[in-house]
């Protein structure tokens, strides 16, 4: 496994998490394995944490978080057949359901790198749903650099043992490898936008794709669609869905500098044209 976590440490730290949520009572939780799962992917610092916590506060559903030895066997899975992937995901989550006391609810799992064993994940869930976020990736080059995961110079890891910094990640194209490791904190932030959200969008009709600045300007009718896509109940996430906050969108504007934003455009110019996030001149 990479990083310096045993997946049983990985798996007691996701179960007291879980454990200590409160919301259905112990009969509930621990009722047969709901299958239906929901995978909230998009790329880190598009809307991931707050959407996945904001389906998973709806009666019957429970927040997941990151599973952490989920996240932490993804560089791995992407390397296995899609059968073999299938199998070890939908293991990894059912004993971290269980151990959690969570089983018997409709679990939504947030970690952003599923979406590049998304094909597996459908395979383990058949009845599983996907939601896509999307976040204006000069906003997100913004955040991820205000949290310095992919900076030069960067010790340390995440909760799932994997490392920060500037070293090429599973996602980086092989052929690009040193130029990953060698190129600006800010292109960098913008090549894990553009991996990530590709990866998400070649999910198709597969997913249901939400902007996150619809989103925050408009969250009853994002509420709308959703629970239908979820059959979940649309007065509630609705609710949940306005603690949306405005401040951060269109944040690039004050907080990029000249060369970080041509960085970031360089890099990820094609999909923000193709989403309609940059104009052609």
């Amino acid at each position: 496994m990479p990083g310096s976590l045993s997946s049983a440490v990985l798996h007691l730290r996701t179960a007291r998490r879980l454990a200590r949520r409160g919301g259905p009572s112990l009969r509930e939780r621990l009722g047969p394995l709901d299958e239906r799962l929901v995978f909230v992917v998009g790329s880190p610092r598009s809307g991931t944490t707050f959407l996945g916590r904001s389906i998973g506060s709806l009666p019957g559903f429970v927040d997941l978080g990151e599973v952490a030895p989920h996240k932490a066997s993804v560089p791995e899975l992407v390397a296995l057949s899609t059968e073999v992937a299938a199998r070890r995901i939908h293991r990894t989550l059912a004993v971290a359901r269980r151990l959690g006391l969570v089983g018997g609810l409709r679990g939504v799992e947030q970690t952003p790198e599923t979406v590049f064993v998304a094909e597996a994940a459908a395979l383990a869930f058949p009845s599983a749903r996907f939601v896509h976020i999307v976040r204006d990736g000069r906003d997100v080059a913004c955040s991820l650099l205000d949290r310095g995961w992919l900076s030069q110079g960067r010790g340390g890891g995440d909760d799932a043992g994997l490392p920060y910094g500037a070293e090429p990640r599973f996602w980086v194209e092989p052929d690009r490898v040193e130029e990953f490791r060698t190129t600006s904190d800010a292109r960098r932030a913008a090549w894990a936008w553009r991996a990530y959200v590709q990866a998400a969008r070649s999910l198709h009709e597969r997913a249901h794709e939400i902007r996150y600045e619809r989103m925050v300007a408009d969250p009853d009718a994002v509420a709308a669609e959703l629970a239908v896509f979820l059959d979940a109940p649309a007065s509630e996430l609705a609710r949940a869905l306005r603690g949306a906050h405005d401040e951060s969108v269109g944040r690039f504007r004050r907080d990029l500098t000249p060369e970080q934003l041509a960085d970031v455009e360089s890099e990820a110019g094609k999909l923000l044209v193709e989403l309609s996030y940059l104009q052609v001149a």
